[in-house]
């Protein structure tokens, strides 16, 4: 899971202008909303009490991880809640089996104030509400010269030195597209030429990595100096490792978003398009950002230094980041799997 899931926190008495409401209609309904649940007294301050007050209406919560809140949906025939929040991985699968229904976008007019990337990230369907990074992590005391590119990764000087995130996780098969482009070739269409870059790797690596905090013990151990990771951890790691940095790399982080669905069965999809659109007004999103929740994908939004350093934030910095085909992904990933656990022995 990825955080960038961390989840909106905004919010704010006098959201008026930019947020379409009724709260007349919406008297007496209830939003079912299905997420991860982190934030809570966040989510519940800016975000929560906020939406009830403006909609008159009452929010009930289905909480857990991508997979397992995927498949309730599924089971449900996609009823059951009313908007969705996940991974883009994750969306795209449920994309893929019909779960979701097409937004519409008269409904959600804060969808012109977004970064491109994030309008309509898998076609028709939910936006994203945040932007994140996979990109390279390291300890600037140990690391001789700066990282500037995937390709260091392969350099003798990382040998033992180096994480990459698990297989499964939301970096792990981004490893995978790197290895591919380290060796020219197209990971999925030549996974063996990708894997054997991947193979070429393994004496670098010391550990893969499931969550966060293992990857923060890795760092604060010295056991690694490097690692492939979503920049949600890089403020974690500089807490134990002060001279830890993000590495600004000349070919291109990749990019992580997080999306919110209206699945096809809900029983409030004009309440669901209010809700979406509160998410990703200026006012909200500003918020997000400034209390250290969530990247804004609004592209008002302003930040001071301090504030924007934790975040994938600004056009330039969402311009150079790669993005990730996930329909072919989700079709190459458990052949992948298969193959990385044959590499590292698991």
């Amino acid at each position: 899971m990825t955080r960038l899931h961390t989840l909106l926190a905004a919010g704010v008495a006098g959201l008026a202008t930019t947020l379409v409401a009724a709260p007349a209609l919406a008297q007496g309904k209830t939003l079912t909303i299905s997420w991860w649940g982190f934030n809570g007294d966040k989510l519940d301050e800016y975000i929560i009490k906020p939406f009830k007050e403006k909609c008159g209406c009452e929010i009930v919560f289905e909480t857990g991880n991508n997979a397992d809140r995927l498949n309730k949906i599924k089971i449900r025939n996609g009823e059951g809640v009313d908007v969705a929040y996940f991974t883009d991985a994750y969306s795209q699968i449920g994309i893929k089996e019909g779960l979701f229904q097409p937004i519409d976008k008269s409904k959600v007019p804060n969808l012109e104030g977004l970064y491109d990337l994030a309008k309509a990230p898998q076609g028709e369907f939910g936006p994203a509400y945040t932007i994140g990074r996979v990109g390279v992590i390291y300890d600037t005391a140990k690391v001789k010269a700066p990282i500037t590119s995937w390709n260091d990764l392969w350099k003798e000087d990382f040998k033992a030195s180096l994480s990459l995130p698990g297989i499964t996780t939301t970096a792990g098969p981004m490893a995978v597209m790197i290895a591919g482009t380290h060796a020219g070739v197209d990971p999925f269409t030549d996974t063996d030429g990708a894997f054997k870059a991947i193979e070429d790797l393994k004496p670098n690596v010391v550990k893969n990595y499931n969550t966060g905090s293992e990857l923060v013990n890795l760092f604060s151990t010295g056991e690694i100096s490097a690692s492939v990771a979503q920049d949600f951890t890089l403020a974690q790691i500089q807490a134990a490792v002060p001279t830890a940095a993000w590495a600004d790399l000349s070919d291109g982080a990749i990019a992580t978003l997080n999306t919110i669905n209206i699945p096809k069965g809900a029983a409030n999809v004009e309440l669901a398009h209010e809700f979406i659109n509160f998410v990703l007004s200026q006012e909200v999103q500003q918020k997000t950002a400034e209390n250290g929740v969530d990247a804004p994908v609004v592209k008002a939004v302003t930040l001071t230094p301090e504030q924007a350093k934790l975040w994938t934030y600004g056009a330039d910095m969402i311009a150079s980041l790669k993005q990730v085909d996930y329909e072919k992904l989700n079709e190459a990933k458990n052949d992948w799997v298969d193959r990385w656990n044959e590499v590292f022995g698991m």
